[in-house]
């Protein structure tokens, strides 16, 4: 009498998503957690994720909302001082290299307000709508300086992608390189994407009236493939520095599939 055949065990269904940014079936998984931490957050966090080598686009949260740019701007600031000195056929001047430094790598407030006077003040925002994508960015300050800036999500992701995509390789080589070392007080947000990764990273934060609001942007990835950008204008009484950069730093860590809470460094400002 002949042994019958265990049944096999039924195939497990294929993933619907296997390519989806590059992440396979994980992305499940992980894009569900993303959406449950942006709905459990106080005022809830807006993101984008932005792959460059298949052009595919997440986006989780209100990302139509305007927040304050907050020192994000800064790496705008950056690459118009670079820009307009190559196209006056002149080397970068030691002043705005070194403000260019501190600003991109300890968020220098005084070096940003030094390159804002130096290079045309409310005239930039022009360059950056028009030739940075920066089309959402407003002046919605009093006081008419770079810190008085608002914009959504899409503004600081086509800014990231224009470093990447549109400036000389030696721009991009210098640029991606000062975010992928910032000093400790930026280790957070995109950072979170952890070593691996090699992340690179500005970061932002305000307290106006009465409230925080943190934003993060920069990329991950080989080959830079992947921009990040998030923006979190937290609720009164709800809100600190420590919960949004936070916040922001586990949002980015799950898009990678990192255990959360992730580690942060956030100091004081």
């Amino acid at each position: 009498m002949s042994t019958p055949s265990p049944t096999p065990s039924p195939t497990p269904p294929p993933c619907q998503e296997p390519s989806y940014l590059g992440f396979g079936c994980d992305w499940v998984s992980r894009k569900a957690a993303i959406e449950t931490l942006i709905a459990s957050a106080p005022g809830h966090p807006a993101l984008i994720l932005h792959d460059r080598l298949t052009g595919t686009e997440y986006q989780a949260g209100p990302t139509d909302r305007a927040s304050w740019t907050g020192s994000t701007i800064k790496l705008a600031l950056a690459l118009v001082a670079i820009e307009t000195e190559r196209e006056r056929g002149q080397q970068l001047p030691s002043r705005t290299s070194e403000d260019i430094a501190l600003m991109l790598s300890v968020s220098d407030d005084a070096a940003a307000s030094r390159m804002w006077s130096r290079y045309g003040g409310t005239r930039l925002l022009t360059i950056f709508r028009e030739r940075f994508g920066m089309a959402g960015l407003v002046m919605a300050g009093s006081n008419g300086d770079w810190g008085a800036l608002t914009c959504v999500p899409a503004d600081l992701t086509a800014l990231v992608l224009y470093l990447l995509d549109h400036t000389s390789p030696e721009t991009r080589a210098n640029l991606t390189h000062a975010m992928r070392t910032v000093g400790d007080i930026q280790r957070w947000g995109v950072w979170g994407a952890g070593p691996n990764m090699r992340p690179g990273v500005k970061d932002g934060w305000l307290h106006t009236a009465g409230t925080w609001t943190v934003a993060t942007v920069g990329f991950a990835g080989p080959d830079e493939r992947y921009v990040i950008s998030i923006m979190y204008p937290m609720p009164a009484g709800q809100d600190s520095l420590t919960l949004g950069a936070q916040t922001l730093t586990d949002l980015t860590a799950l898009i990678f599939g990192r255990a959360t809470p992730a580690p942060a460094i956030i100091r004081p400002s």
